[in-house]
C-alpha cells in the first residue's frame, strides 16, 4: 500500500485543523464511530490493540528517521560552520598579506609638506575659478524624469548586499550566498515537507502541494555541492552556497556605485593601518 498518495488529502486536512493532529485524530475517530463499526465490530479492545499495533509500527519508523535527519542536519552544520571558519581565516590571511605588501606608507620631510600645501592650495583656487567662468551642467538640466525612471525599478539593497523580496531575502559576501525563505503556515514545518534544488545555475524551492517559492535561474553560476540548507525554528528555510566567482558581488556593487571587493579590500587595509598608528600624521604622507 502506498501511504504517500493519500499525503496531499491528509495535509489539507491538517490545514485546516486550528489544533493540528489533536483534531486531526478527533475527525478520524469520530468518522470510524459514525461510519464504520470500527469499535463494535471486534470490541473495543480488538480496536485499541490495531490501534497500538500501527502506533507502534509507524512509531518506530519516525524515531529512526528523524535521529537520522538530525545526524545529517548536524552534520551538514558542522560543515557549514567549518567552511565559514576556512574562508573567515583565509580572508584575514589575505588580509594580513596585503597589509604588509600593498600599504607602503612614504613619511615627507616639512619642506615638502609646505610645498604640497601650496601646490594644492593653487589647483583648488585654479579649479574653482573654472567653475566660476565656465558654465556646469546641472541635474536640472537632464529631462524631467529621466533620474527616476532609471532608477523606478531598481530594487534597494539590504544590509548584506542583497535585495529583499516579497517572499524572500538573499544576502552575500565575497564568497558565499545565503537565502532566507519564511514560510507563512499555521503549523511547524519538517524537513519533509520541504523541497530544495540547486543546481549549477537554477534554484527551487517549494512546499510540498505548493507552488514554489523559488523557481528560476541564479544571478551567477553556482557550486551545488557546496551548497546546504536548514530548517530554522521550523518555519524558515535557509540557503548557503558558494560563489563560482566574485562577479555577482562586484557587479551589484557596481551598480549601486560602491566600491568592488578589491577596492574595499584595499581601503579596509588603508584604514585599519591607520587606526593601528594613531600616533603617526597622514596628512603628511603619500600612499603608493
Amino acid at each position: 500500500m502506498t501511504d504517500e498518495k493519500f499525503d496531499p488529502i491528509l495535509f489539507s486536512m491538517a490545514q485546516q485543523m486550528p489544533n493540528g493532529v489533536p483534531d486531526l485524530f478527533d475527525v478520524l475517530f469520530s468518522f470510524l464511530a459514525r461510519k464504520t463499526d470500527f469499535y463494535s465490530g471486534a470490541g473495543i479492545d480488538e480496536a485499541r490493540s490495531l490501534l497500538l499495533k500501527y502506533f507502534e509500527k509507524h512509531g518506530k519508523e519516525a524515531i529512526e528517521k528523524a535521529a537520522e535527519k538530525k545526524r545529517k542536519k548536524e552534520e551538514e552544520e558542522r560543515k557549514l560552520a567549518a567552511k565559514r571558519a576556512a574562508q573567515k581565516a583565509k580572508e584575514e590571511e589575505e588580509f594580513k598579506v596585503q597589509t604588509s605588501s600593498e600599504s607602503k606608507i612614504e613619511e615627507i620631510s616639512d619642506a615638502e609638506a609646505a610645498e604640497f600645501e601650496k601646490k594644492h592650495g593653487e589647483q583648488h583656487v585654479v579649479s574653482n575659478s573654472e567653475e566660476s567662468t565656465e558654465p556646469k551642467k546641472s541635474e536640472e538640466e537632464k529631462p524631467a524624469g529621466e533620474e527616476d525612471e532609471e532608477d523606478k525599478n531598481k530594487i534597494p539593497p539590504n544590509s548584506g548586499n542583497g535585495a529583499d523580496f516579497e517572499n524572500y531575502q538573499w544576502t552575500q559576501t565575497l564568497q558565499e550566498v545565503e537565502v532566507r525563505i519564511p514560510f507563512k503556515v499555521g503549523f511547524p514545518l519538517k524537513s519533509r515537507d520541504v523541497e530544495v534544488s540547486v543546481e549549477k545555475s537554477h534554484i527551487r524551492v517549494t512546499l510540498k502541494g505548493h507552488p514554489p517559492v523559488i523557481d528560476g535561474a541564479s544571478f551567477a553560476q553556482i557550486k551545488p555541492e557546496s551548497s546546504a540548507w536548514v530548517l530554522e525554528d521550523k518555519k524558515v528555510v535557509v540557503i548557503s552556497f558558494e560563489k563560482v566567482e566574485k562577479m555577482m558581488y562586484d557587479q551589484r556593487q557596481k551598480e549601486l556605485g560602491l566600491p568592488t571587493s578589491e577596492e574595499k579590500k584595499k581601503q579596509d587595509i588603508l584604514k585599519k593601518f591607520m587606526e593601528q598608528h594613531p600616533e603617526m600624521d597622514f596628512s603628511q604622507a603619500k600612499f603608493s
